[in-house]
């Protein structure tokens, strides 16, 4: 399914100011979604779609932003949990403050924001919640043992959730990025010593031979979230270029 799948149905993005939350956005909008974005830089929404200002740390502010989506919109159908932040280091390097800072938003959101979706989730016919998980979650990464921590538990949390709500009629999903063309990976980019060595290391890394699009990542939400993926729940479902599957010979 694709064009006007998502007649009827509102959704909320979190983190859908830019990279694969405003590729989610933009997706579900043009698939006849009612879609509201959150982050705290809503400025660069699309047409068609309501940006509204939110931190997912701030539990008032999770709370006003999805009522307020919901009013607009008369309902919540979708939520997608995308809000995260990246961190490079080992388990020695990161500051404590700086654990807790990651955690905060990308464990935590998904907390805040799921709970102040659920009441209205259960009013919908079509429920569902994609969560951005990582390939992080999954595989051993050097240097990225905070981000992967958070990620694994963003998995644990999916499977678990998903697990709570069936009953309720609320599926919960997760997807798997690789590796992604977004913003966050362009500026780790430009500080590396030497940037054009470090991107066709990222791009090795993955067996496709290049970065994950946001687009691509933006379609797997897009099935997960929609009614196609109907008898789908507790799954993950891996955008990395054969990166978690797959062992090349070279």
């Amino acid at each position: 399914m694709s064009a006007g799948e998502f007649d009827g149905l509102a959704a909320v993005v979190t983190g859908g100011g830019s990279g694969i939350g405003l590729a989610v956005a933009r997706m579900l909008a043009d698939r006849g979604a009612k879609v509201a974005a959150l982050d705290l830089d809503p400025g660069g929404v699309p047409a068609g779609v309501v940006g509204l200002k939110c931190d997912v740390t701030d539990e008032d502010a999770v709370r006003a932003a999805v009522e307020e989506a919901t009013e607009r919109h008369g309902g919540l159908d979708v939520l997608v949990n995308n809000a995260g932040i990246g961190a490079q280091g080992t388990v020695e390097t990161n500051s404590y403050d700086e654990w807790r800072t990651v955690l905060d938003v990308n464990v935590l959101g998904i907390v805040r924001t799921s709970r102040a979706a659920l009441p209205h989730l259960r009013r919908s016919s079509a429920a569902s919640i994609v969560n951005t998980c990582s390939i992080a979650a999954t595989a051993g990464l050097p240097d990225r043992a905070l981000y992967s921590a958070s990620k694994g538990a963003v998995l644990s949390l999916t499977q678990a959730m998903a697990a709570d709500h069936i009953a309720e009629g609320i599926r919960v999903n997760c997807v798997n990025p690789g590796t992604a063309d977004t913003p966050w990976v362009r500026r780790l980019l430009s500080v590396a010593d030497d940037p054009a060595a470090e991107l066709a290391a990222l791009n090795a890394r993955q067996p496709s031979g290049r970065l994950v699009s946001a687009d691509e990542v933006a379609a797997a939400v897009a099935y997960l979230a929609g009614p196609s993926a109907g008898a789908t729940t507790g799954t993950s479902l891996a955008v990395d270029g054969g990166m978690q599957g797959l062992r090349l010979r070279k």
